[in-house]
């Protein structure tokens, strides 16, 4: 099992009154029901249901810092991957929150940094702790957005097949939208399309 064996730093409550204090009303209500739904997803594919309760808790971490102080922060411990992470700063968010979790809050657990760090543009190999906190990010029940209750649907029978309809649903939505796509994206996309065996 990863982590196993490893202590959590924190607790939930710890966790639930750090981003009280740092994130926005909205944005805690966002990530409390993020974590729910992890749990519940932890509990359902048979992972760490408190590791995801409180991954969920801490994946948006980094949410409320402005775009220059992210890229700052990314430029100055080497977390950008590609042009786009300056083009597209709130992706920042994600690595960025991972390296301040780590630096700040001390939490030292591999599989929690993984998840924060990935929940946005996704990763290649992903764990299925990875996979719950990118679903649970996307189907949470304050989400609405065209073919959320298909994802929800498939997050419930394949957690491969719904991170490939979550992937293709953002990728979609950059491009209706004229938004830049982080080549990531296509690349775990594509790493999933092929993975797909029905």
């Amino acid at each position: 099992v990863p982590g196993k064996g490893v202590k959590l730093m924190i607790d939930e409550n710890k966790a639930i009154e750090i981003i009280s204090a740092r994130l926005s009303p909205s944005r805690c209500r966002h990530s409390l029901e993020v974590a729910r739904v992890a749990r519940q997803m932890a509990e359902q594919y048979g992972d760490d249901s408190s590791r995801a309760y409180l991954t969920g808790l801490l994946h948006d971490y980094a949410k409320g810092i402005a775009g220059d102080e992210l890229v700052k922060i990314a430029e100055a411990n080497h977390l950008i991957t590609d042009e786009v992470d300056r083009q597209v700063p709130d992706l920042l968010h994600a690595p960025v929150g991972a390296f301040l979790l780590e630096r700040d809050v001390g939490i030292n657990d591999a599989d929690i940094l993984q998840a924060v760090k990935c929940h946005t543009v996704g990763c290649v190999d992903m764990t299925t702790l990875d996979k719950i906190i990118y679903l649970a990010d996307m189907i949470e029940p304050g989400r609405d957005y065209p073919g959320l209750e298909r994802l929800r649907c498939l997050a419930e029978r394949s957690m491969d097949r719904a991170m490939l309809y979550g992937l293709e649903t953002t990728i979609k939505y950059c491009i209706d939208c004229g938004r830049i796509l982080h080549p990531q994206t296509i690349a775990v996309r594509n790493w999933f399309l092929t993975r797909q065996h029905d």
